[in-house]
């Protein structure tokens, strides 16, 4: 009688074995840990006006953090990126989407929804232009069709922080195209204050070579500055709600390439993030009051030039990055960055130990890689946030 187990047979599972675990057992358990793990109840607000098409660029990445924590609404279910948000809704009518606005709720309805809430988030209030929804890219800046933060966002906000609700704001939040008279009653309330300056990096300011640079900021730049242009080269954009343009050129203004978020290895928080994590997108710069905690903050390693440049730019050598403070049994977190911003999928939550898994592969220092941002930086700092808000709820 024939082995039924031959010594082929074993060489054979011997080999194979290995990529079975890797490809198989491994991600059958990360998947089964995350099933059995309990779900958690938070009420969960996002505000998003930034959404002209449906890939959700600028909301997914939280709704991938808030599934693969297993946070659900009051009513059980996990949070849905296409629906479980206030702001534009695409789609291909001539008016291009519909909004849902909180202008559309009563006081009294401001009032308990900030009462069944735990976080408010505005994500993105920029909004969808014209321009969005064509092939071709206009030289001028388009026309809105729907965005800025307007009563409605206030009067929640209002409501939200007198009942110590936790608040989180990223980038732009009160910036163009928000009124004068809105911007300053949110960084009263929020106890910021935005310069007026936003900023980008550019990897080449040779314009023959990137064609990402403005076609405006090309012509305000080179209007302003008698005729002239900055070198070739890494450089960072600056723009002030007033018109004004400047531009820092690696190596002559600044060093180091990209900017850099840093954040103290030991903060008062706690929250545990990367020294150093390059950051080449927009971000706005702000000053913030006394109670506030620096998380982490923007730096550009300014040369002695550069340093008299933002002397009479009216900035300071460090620019905040990540900041909170505490408002008693909530708190207020301001996000100077474009940080939520995702362009590519991130793929399936339900799988324990992802977001480790991607920190393997993907280089911290890598900053043409989006995913790397949002893998070594984002998604810990916001998990850190969620968790804290979560457990200051249930310790009460």
């Amino acid at each position: 009688m024939k082995k039924i187990v031959t010594e082929e047979f074993k060489l054979y599972a011997s080999r194979v074995f290995p990529f079975a675990v890797i490809l198989i057992f491994i991600p059958l358990i990360s998947y089964l840990t995350w099933v059995v793990s309990p779900a958690k109840e938070m009420e969960i607000v996002i505000v998003d006006k930034t959404v002209p098409t449906d890939s959700y660029q600028e909301h997914q990445s939280i709704f991938w953090a808030l599934e693969y924590l297993k946070f659900k609404n009051k009513e059980g279910k996990f949070y849905d990126k296409r629906q479980d948000y206030y702001g534009f809704f695409p789609d291909h009518s001539p008016s291009y989407g519909t909004s849902r606005d909180l202008r559309e709720l009563s006081e009294k309805e401001i009032v308990e929804k900030a009462a069944s809430l735990d976080i408010l988030y505005f994500a993105d209030t920029y909004g969808v232009y014209e321009d969005d929804f064509k092939e071709i890219d206009s030289e001028e800046r388009s026309k809105k069709i729907y965005g800025g933060l307007n009563r409605g966002d206030i009067n929640l906000l209002v409501e939200a922080a007198a009942q110590n609700k936790t608040i989180i704001a990223e980038f732009n939040t009160m910036a163009s195209p928000t009124s004068a008279g809105i911007r300053a009653e949110f960084e009263n309330l929020m106890g910021l204050k935005w310069t007026g300056w936003i900023a980008r990096y550019f990897d080449e300011m040779d314009t023959t070579v990137n064609k990402d640079i403005p076609d405006w900021f090309i012509s305000e730049y080179v209007e302003q500055h008698s005729g002239t242009w900055v070198p070739a080269g890494p450089g960072i954009a600056f723009v002030h709600e007033n018109g004004r343009v400047e531009a820092f050129s690696n190596g002559r203004d600044y060093n180091g390439e990209t900017p850099k978020i840093r954040t103290q290895k030991i903060n008062q928080h706690g929250f545990k993030l990367p020294e150093i994590v390059p950051y080449p997108e927009w971000f706005d710069i702000v000053l913030i009051e006394r109670d506030y905690q620096v998380i982490s903050y923007y730096d550009i390693d300014p040369s002695e030039m550069g340093k008299q440049q933002l002397r009479d730019m009216g900035l300071p050598r460090y620019f905040p990055a990540a900041v909170m403070k505490d408002t008693g049994k909530g708190q207020f977190y301001y996000l100077s960055g474009d940080f939520s911003d995702m362009r590519n999928s991130t793929g399936s939550p339900h799988f324990k130990g992802l977001p480790m898994l991607w920190r393997g592969f993907h280089i911290v220092t890598d900053y043409t890689d989006r995913e790397s941002f949002y893998w070594n930086y984002f998604y810990p700092l916001l998990s850190q946030i969620l968790t804290k808000t979560y457990k200051e709820k249930h310790a009460e």
